[in-house]
């Protein structure tokens, strides 16, 4: 069972790394709080001492005294917020990479799993209560116990029977408080996940705005961020009223108060138990008492808040990482590229296999397509070849060694991969090209550029390869986007070649091209191509049949014909075509 977020552990983990700057930040507080107590000790020597007789000399005295107290107040407040504050914002700049780099050493099921408007609310929301834990919130915590306890013991040494009339009805808040609070905790913690799914549907609208526009399904959409949002109000109307509890006890609490230091305060004044400056200084220090009580309620709030938020992060943390999920972390020095399927079986859905009994070779340097229809399980392969998935049952390897037993990130320095649905990111072309070797060389660069037949276009824009392509690559076609791809692919010089409908998005005559260029690229190495286009792929050393998550046939292009079994048709339906 996993450990609930607490203060233990978030002293553990977070508080205690940064005990030098927060002992900083309590002498800071006790100065400050301490400075506070200076205008009631004035007030009582005033209004007994000063005005009685007359003494101007301790008057000024008082005033030096007293404003003296206020700029220490506001020197130590300034540097508190300048010290702790910005130490808290940059724990939480730590933090985001942190959360961010676990991100992105995650299997690929993870993110299949999970909305990336969530994740991206993970990254920059959730480690935000950080700052009410090493911020200004816990040494005010600290800072409001003391000046509680601290004007607590001067009100006993002033009238101890006044002030356990005041302090009853106080303790009747706390208890109201602190119920409330385990309430509103749990509440607090549903709100992130909540707007984490909001956010990641806004963030999917966003992206598929052409799609929601093509299908005229503005209103549905609306219709679905709409219950998120009603949904997120449910949740902050329901935390908002119990906090309107507390503070209304609070108010009604601080009533009753006041009542009774009217009432019990003149009676003793009447009875010359209580001077008149000794009521004025129990009122000033009763009103220094109440006001961090007051306060606790709105840290308590924000405490509460951090610890749901941080609790999700601590989740994610701890979620096993791919490098975990390995049964091994043998790193890979150099690669021949034989890649083997032996008797694999895998399944995305339990008693729904989608791969079975899969059982292939590509030799180093040798070419094996995959062919089939759509759902019959290439993509699959494809995605173990990666080690994106790991095998249900049966062994995927490179020369000879398990995928399960190697570090994946060496295994994948040797890898180029060309996905169907390419991703390319916001910022010029040459940056989306280099995403695979930044420290490539402008011959290196220019040759992959010319292979993918990239320059065709770029020498028609005005910024050439420093045009910027928008979020996805919006602002380019299809088959533009593809050829930056290929040209990635080209630049990581890999010893093993993955290519996913690489040619999909191509007019015939740019597929010329790239065929060409796809030679220089797959020559010497081992390539394993999906294409529905089986024009692209009559050169292939190894051609696959994939049916039904089965090799339903294997062979060249000209032996496959000859079988006249699943290839034929399907070549034969293309030619049609």
């Amino acid at each position: 069972m996993k450990e609930k977020y607490s203060l233990k552990i978030a002293f553990k983990e977070i508080i205690r790394p940064r005990l030098k700057v927060l002992a900083v930040g309590l002498v800071l507080i006790f100065i400050s709080k301490g400075a506070s107590f200076v205008a009631p000790t004035a007030v009582k020597q005033m209004m007994d001492e000063v005005i009685p007789n007359g003494d101007i000399q301790l008057l000024t005295n008082l005033i030096v005294f007293v404003l003296a107290a206020l700029i220490i107040q506001a020197i130590t407040s300034f540097l508190l917020t300048k010290l702790v504050s910005i130490q808290a914002q940059y724990v939480i700049s730590e933090l985001r990479i942190q959360v961010q780099q676990k991100l992105l050493e995650l299997p690929i099921h993870f993110f299949k799993e999970n909305q990336s408007g969530a994740l991206v609310s993970r990254v920059m929301n959730d480690v935000e209560g950080v700052r009410y834990l090493i911020g200004t919130g816990l040494v005010q915590l600290i800072g409001a116990i003391f000046t509680a306890i601290v004007a607590f013991s001067l009100l006993v040494s002033i009238n101890i029977k006044l002030t356990l009339g005041c302090i009853i009805p106080m303790l009747i808040v706390g208890l109201i408080s602190k119920k409330a609070f385990s309430k509103v905790r749990p509440i607090y913690k549903e709100r992130r996940k909540i707007e984490a799914n909001v956010s990641g549907r806004l963030t999917e609208s966003i992206s598929g705005i052409r799609v929601i526009k093509g299908f005229n399904a503005e209103s549905y959409e609306k219709s679905i961020f709409e219950k998120g949002v009603q949904s997120l109000f449910g949740n902050i109307r329901k935390s908002m009223t119990f906090m309107a509890i507390i503070q209304s006890s609070s108010s009604i609490i601080i009533g009753i108060v006041t009542t009774t230091i009217m009432g019990v305060g003149g009676f003793l004044i009447m009875n010359e138990e209580l001077s008149i400056g000794e009521f004025l200084q129990f009122t000033f220090l009763l009103g220094l008492m109440l006001t961090p009580i007051i306060q606790l309620t709105a840290i308590g709030s924000e405490i509460t808040e951090a610890f749901a938020g941080l609790e999700r992060t601590k989740e994610l943390m701890e979620t096993p990482s791919e490098e975990d999920l390995q049964k091994g972390k043998k790193v890979l020095t150099d690669i021949e590229g034989h890649l083997r399927f032996k008797q694999v079986d895998f399944s995305y859905e339990k008693d729904r296999p989608t791969l079975k009994n899969i059982n292939f070779e590509v030799p180093p340097g040798k070419v094996t397509a995959l062919v089939g229809s759509s759902g019959s399980g290439k993509s699959t392969i494809f995605a173990l070849a990666a080690g994106f998935i790991t095998a249900d049952k049966g062994e995927v390897s490179i020369d000879g060694l398990d995928l399960n037993y190697l570090d994946l990130n060496a295994y994948r320095k040797y890898l180029g991969v060309v996905l169907q649905d390419e991703f390319l990111f916001d910022g010029s072309i040459e940056d989306n090209i280099k995403f695979a070797n930044p420290n490539c060389s402008d011959a290196e660069f220019t040759n992959a550029i010319k292979v993918a037949h990239v320059d065709e276009f770029t020498n028609e824009l005005n910024e050439g390869v420093q045009t910027k392509i928008g979020e996805r690559g919006v602002k380019l076609s299809g088959g533009q986007q593809q050829r930056i791809a290929i040209a990635r692919a080209i630049l990581a010089n890999p010893k093993i070649l993955l290519l996913d409908e690489a040619t999909s998005n191509l007019d015939s005559l740019s597929e010329h091209f790239i065929q060409e260029g796809l030679k220089k690229l797959t020559s010497g190495r081992t390539t394993l191509v999906i294409a529905h286009r089986l024009s692209t792929i009559k050169d292939a050393h190894q051609i696959l049949v994939v049916d039904q998550g089965e090799i339903v046939e294997r062979g060249t292009h000209e032996e496959l014909l000859a079988q006249d079994g699943k290839y034929t048709e399907l070549y034969t339906k293309q030619a049609k075509i």
